[in-house]
């Protein structure tokens, strides 16, 4: 953990200060449109800044070290709304919203048909919807001692994680990396604890890529065999870094903070492919949507073999009301997502490890943000 605020204070020094634990910040008050805090370069954020009071959201750990830069810039900016968003996992964080306690939530995966029936209690004359927010790819982070370059693919990762595969001198994993020095060594493959939209994403890529291989449906409850558990992705990252003969999956920025080593995935493609900000943004391009009305989600495609695109991604959704949400509560929601869904916001990602979201879906967040009532 000191490692990952160090590494994260760093990257941060030129525009925000990083924070740890829930965010718990004085934001804004008054109609200051010229943004003092600044982004993540520097540069003025033009934030808006509209509402009063207190802020609570939860939900995605995928997205807190974004959330950490979003609401220290917010503050920067603006006076008088205290912004707190715990970084619970996705499950959590739609449950906590669905029950009226938080004024949106994040989450890795989009809702589902029974949620949006159930948000119509809390929306007031509406329902929830998701809001695209946060892309980048969910790195396979591993500890192998001497081996700092390795490649698997998805048949390989389904065996890993289902203990199907439990030595890492498996002959599968030495026919992709014939190279390699691979020890007698135990796997020791690890997964979330928590309901989870990273997991939810993690295994809808080893159901479509690996369907002969992965018999679990995909879910944000962990449904493979064995293996060991972990809360948030802080924790299974944090097992990794600790853990001789270790794997498992989270997003980048903590592979990045932890230093921690990553897998390149045979997807097909002529060249196996790293997990990178770009590569994930090859792959979130062929997304579709999935949503209907105001609704925004999108359908990823966990199965490309286009070259440089990798298939592990996840775009995180801020949940909120279409209609109803709480009067005391809506104006600093609407400004605050409507400056991480800006330019300036979103510029803030890629020092990170997150992909700014493609203009095209950030131009119709920005909208319908603007419409949230």
């Amino acid at each position: 953990m000191k490692l990952q605020r160090k590494n994260r204070v760093r990257a941060l020094a030129v525009g925000a200060l990083a924070v740890s634990g829930a965010l718990a910040l004085t934001a804004c008050g008054s109609d200051n449109t010229s943004g003092a805090g600044g982004g993540a370069a520097g540069k003025p954020s033009n934030i808006k800044c509209e509402g009063k009071g207190k802020l609570l959201a939860s939900g995605s750990s995928a997205q807190k070290n974004a959330m950490d830069v979003w609401v220290q810039n917010y503050a920067g900016a603006c006076k008088g709304t205290e912004i707190n968003y715990q970084p619970t996992g996705s499950g959590a964080g739609v449950t906590t919203f669905l029950q009226g306690q938080t004024a949106f939530a994040g989450s890795d995966s989009p809702l589902k048909p029974d949620e949006i029936a159930k948000s119509k209690q809390v929306c007031k004359g509406g329902q929830a919807i998701d809001l695209p927010m946060v892309g980048g790819p969910v790195a396979i982070g591993y500890n192998v001692p001497g081996v700092d370059n390795l490649v698997l693919d998805a048949p390989t990762l389904a065996k890993i994680f289902d203990s199907k595969i439990t030595k890492w001198n498996d002959a599968a994993i030495k026919k992709l990396n014939p190279d390699a020095k691979l020890p007698d060594l135990k796997i020791q493959a690890f997964h979330r604890s928590d309901d989870s939209g990273t997991t939810d994403n993690f295994t809808k890529y080893l159901k479509g890529a690996a369907p002969g291989d992965w018999k679990h449906e995909p879910a944000k409850k962990w449904e493979g065999t064995g293996g060991q558990a972990a809360s948030g992705s802080a924790g299974v990252s944090s097992q990794v870094k600790q853990t001789s003969g270790a794997i498992s999956y989270f997003e980048l920025s903590y592979a990045t903070a932890g230093k921690i080593p990553t897998v390149k995935l045979n997807t097909g493609a002529k060249t196996p492919v790293d997990a990178t900000v770009g590569n994930a943004s090859k792959a979130i391009s062929e997304a579709t949507p999935a949503g209907k009305g105001n609704d925004l989600a999108l359908k990823l495609n966990y199965t490309t073999k286009a070259e440089g695109a990798y298939p592990i991604t996840l775009v995180t959704n801020e949940i909120a009301c279409d209609k109803g949400n709480k009067p005391e509560t809506l104006a600093a929601t609407k400004s605050f997502l409507t400056y991480v869904s800006s330019k300036d916001g979103q510029s803030a990602l890629k020092q990170l490890g997150y992909a700014p979201l493609p203009t095209e879906i950030a131009d119709k967040v920005r909208k319908t943000v603007a419409t949230l009532s």
